[in-house]
């Protein structure tokens, strides 16, 4: 969870776009559009969300690895498991 009031705006200001996004989608699909434009409208939440889980690991890794009084164990635990998620992600 992002520790920042400004960093925590820009991320759900993030969201909200997607989930209109998304919900554009929803309505292409309940009115026939044409397939192409909603393939279009899929590439560009694509990109919003790639751009989501960029500035969620920025913020996370700034919180937690840079700024956050951890031990080198605890810096080795959470590179893990950002390792394990990023893997997962770029499946």
């Amino acid at each position: 969870m992002p520790n920042q009031i400004e960093d925590k705006k820009k991320i759900l200001l993030r969201v909200r776009k997607i989930k209109g996004q998304t919900q554009a989608i929803e309505k292409a699909l309940e009115d026939n559009v044409e397939c192409v434009a909603i393939l279009q409208q899929i590439c560009s939440v694509r990109g919003a969300i790639n751009g989501l889980m960029n500035e969620m690991l920025e913020v996370h890794l700034k919180d937690t690895l840079v700024s956050g009084e951890t031990t080198e164990q605890q810096r080795k635990e959470e590179l893990a498991e950002i390792a394990k998620i990023l893997k997962s992600y770029l499946k």
